[in-house]
């Protein structure tokens, strides 16, 4: 959500890079609709937007009632201007120009912070998996997992519409400390696969060949 449209596609590629999914809107307006209509892990959110500006987008989306993290961005160093971005109901302040690892940092640091509260709930189509709950539904289905499992699945819904590979899973969702082989990461799957798309018309676990796995709503 940037009043630039050349840095918004560079911090879009950033975030892709890193592993994140990203979604732009060309304007204030724009942005509450999407943000309202949609489940984001993050928003960025830039001041100086066409139409309505970023205090009003971020005061607007708080009265709503929603509580995804808001990281501003902008150009304007004045202690008074990061006073009303928070003020408005942003969580964290970032000035122009900053360096690709500030930013990613930012990111991971207010996701922690989602995550830690319980704030966060995602979504990928019908499929709805609450952490704060450790439950996961799809549509009016509860579906039960094995605790490994359950973040194997919030891994891939983080990363929804992304390609994942067994290295990046194995070091994501089982880490350096566990002995795992690629097969079992692939028993996993279809574990998950079999308890998600069970009886459905619509898979979301999708396989590429060669290459991993991605959940795809």
């Amino acid at each position: 959500m940037e009043d630039d449209e050349r840095l918004a596609r560079n911090v879009e590629r950033m975030l892709l890079l890193a592993g994140h999914r990203a979604e732009l809107a060309a304007d204030g307006a724009l942005a509450v609709e999407q943000a309202l209509a949609n489940t984001y892990d993050l928003i960025l959110l830039d001041l100086l937007l066409p139409v309505v500006d970023g205090f009003s987008v971020c005061r607007e989306l708080r009265k709503q009632g929603l509580r995804t993290p808001i990281l501003m961005l902008t150009a304007r160093d004045a202690v008074s201007d990061r006073v009303s971005g928070l003020d408005a109901g942003a969580d964290d302040y970032l000035t122009k120009p900053f360096a690709t690892e500030e930013l990613l940092a930012r990111v991971r640091a207010l996701g922690r912070r989602a995550s830690d509260t319980g704030l966060d709930q995602l979504r990928v189509g019908e499929l709805v998996l609450d952490t704060a709950r450790h439950e996961v539904r799809r549509a009016d289905r509860h579906i039960e997992l094995t605790p490994k499992e359950f973040e194997l699945l919030e891994y891939l819904m983080r990363h929804a519409g992304t390609v994942v590979t067994r290295d990046q899973i194995f070091r994501n969702v089982w880490r350096e400390a566990d002995a795992v082989s690629p097969k079992a990461i692939d028993l996993y799957v279809h574990y998950l696969r079999n308890k998600i798309d069970r009886d459905t018309a619509h898979p979301l676990v999708r396989t590429v060949r060669g290459v991993g796995y991605m959940l795809d709503g």
